[in-house]
């Protein structure tokens, strides 16, 4: 029998997957990565897909409000994210694709009002949390990644929020039976953020962050994150994995 198939949005070169996509293929799901930014077309439905992920990317979640979107794929990848949640296919965003999955459901993405939140923190996990299929295990306060500009200012309408921060409240929720939004990185490589580094150095010093002790943090910090999060991935390949006898014919 073939592996389930995981639908993965890509926003940039550089924003793949990574050490997530490693936990998810060795627990037994197939990625199939759609690179849109490079001229991709993304499916128009979900068929034949066992779940979906939406990565991070530089993009503005609420981009494409009022015009014409700065990438055009923006509303097609709500539209599957809506389509997700309606089915309640196992569905799994980070960052850029978290705000999506709030703008699509009717929340809201907004400018940070306190700023970027940059390099290796902490979040506060909920009570609630420990009832929820992927969060009832991670550590009352795991370490995470930041690496952001937009906040996600309004969540969706019954969403369930799941961690917080002191910077910006709404770090990790549920919104339906299996659609989680992560705004922090749990996917990242030290060689990653030391790109990201050198690309907003100039913006984020002029902002008085210190960038090389946020580097130096973020490096430092990836093995504890793969020991929080390396599980939450195993079980969401597990639901990709379960779920798979109840989609339909491939693409």
């Amino acid at each position: 029998m073939a592996p389930p198939r995981l639908l993965v949005v890509q926003h940039t070169a550089s924003e793949g997957a990574l050490r997530l996509g490693d936990w998810l293929t060795d627990a037994g799901v197939a990625l199939d990565v759609v690179h849109p930014y490079a001229g991709a077309d993304l499916p128009s439905g979900l068929d034949g897909y066992a779940g979906l992920l939406v990565l991070g990317g530089p993009q503005a979640a609420y981009a494409d409000e009022g015009g014409a979107p700065a990438a055009p794929w923006l509303p097609a990848t709500k539209s599957l994210l809506r389509s997700a949640v309606a089915a309640a296919l196992p569905t799994l965003a980070i960052c850029l694709g978290a705000q999506l999955l709030a703008e699509a459901l009717g929340g809201r993405v907004r400018p940070g009002a306190s700023g970027p939140e940059i390099g290796a923190r902490l979040v506060a996990r909920r009570d609630v949390a420990a009832q929820d299929e992927l969060f009832g295990l991670v550590p009352f306060t795991p370490d995470v990644l930041q690496w952001h500009d937009d906040e996600i200012a309004e969540l969706p309408p019954g969403a369930v929020l799941l961690a917080s921060s002191p910077m910006y409240a709404n770090q990790a929720f549920r919104v339906g039976e299996r659609a989680w939004g992560l705004q922090f990185h749990i996917e990242t490589t030290p060689e990653l953020v030391t790109e990201w580094a050198a690309e907003t150095r100039e913006r984020l010093t002029a902002l008085g962050i210190d960038v090389d002790r946020a580097l130096a943090q973020a490096i430092a910090v990836h093995d504890d994150l793969a020991e929080a999060w390396r599980p939450v991935g195993q079980r969401f390949a597990a639901l990709v994995v379960t779920g798979v006898a109840g989609v339909g014919a491939a693409p």
